[in-house]
């Protein structure tokens, strides 16, 4: 979603200016119209609107340069995987699930406001029981504003305090991070509200948020969810067998 208003703003941007190189080129092609801005604005828009194939032309071409660079970048981010390893397979404390010796460790990036995360729970879910052998590791990658940073900060001082899985399922089945629903999780969790603040306050928290982001960062993690399934990454909500597909593969290239 986000790479798509990117490109929509992009194209936006790249006709407009289109629109100013073509009044300027009028504007020195013909001096004689030069100074009457409002002709030359009236001449660029009747010839965009006789020849719409410029702006779709011009929209294939940023969306194939920005295909090449988006590929690009995950290129390198998939080459970088192996030494991100210990990094990414270290859970904060209890924020993890599944065997805790399982033979492929499922590292997700997920945010607290990002529907596309909540969709993906169940396949989630459906995984840590069907397979016995896969361990899950949640990181807490906060980018869709200061609810899901403060939602974030929550979550890892209920891990700090065992409680992650109880607040971390809590707080999605809500529909979304809000001072509210976070109060509520907390009391589903079993938390006590000013213990679990002071943590959420803390430096380790605020290290390990950043940390997350830097990781994000470097395997070209643009939005969430985002996933490393053994050494590889996957972008973008999973469903069940999409998982299992990408812990089969993982199993093979061990």
């Amino acid at each position: 979603m986000t790479r798509s208003r990117l490109f929509f703003a992009s194209a936006l941007l790249l006709a407009a200016v289109l629109g100013g190189l073509v009044v300027l080129g009028l504007q020195a092609l013909l001096p004689g119209i030069g100074g009457n801005k409002a002709q030359v604005e009236r001449i660029v828009h009747g010839y965009l609107l006789e020849n719409p194939a410029i702006l779709r032309d011009m929209m294939e071409k940023l969306q194939q340069q920005e295909s090449a660079e988006a590929a690009k970048s995950q290129e390198a981010a998939q080459a970088s995987v192996p030494a991100a390893l210990p990094a990414l397979t270290t859970p904060f404390a209890s924020a993890w699930a599944g065997n805790p010796n399982g033979d492929v460790t499922v590292t997700v990036f997920m945010d607290y406001a990002c529907g596309y995360c909540r969709a993906s729970l169940p396949g989630l879910a459906e995984l840590i029981a069907k397979d016995p052998n896969v361990r899950i590791v949640y990181r807490e990658y906060p980018v869709l504003g200061e609810a899901s940073v403060v939602a974030a900060r929550f979550a890892l001082a209920a891990a700090q305090q065992g409680k992650f899985r109880a607040f971390h399922d809590a707080l999605f089945a809500s529909g979304g991070p809000s001072n509210a629903t976070i109060s509520d999780a907390l009391a589903k969790a079993g938390l006590d509200p000013a213990a679990t603040q002071k943590l959420a306050n803390s430096d380790a928290v605020a290290k390990e948020i950043d940390a997350n982001h830097r990781l994000g960062a470097k395997l070209a993690m643009n939005g969430t969810p985002a996933w490393v399934v053994g050494k590889q990454i996957l972008y973008g909500a999973r469903d069940y067998q999409a998982l299992v597909d990408a812990v089969a593969i993982a199993r093979k290239t061990k």
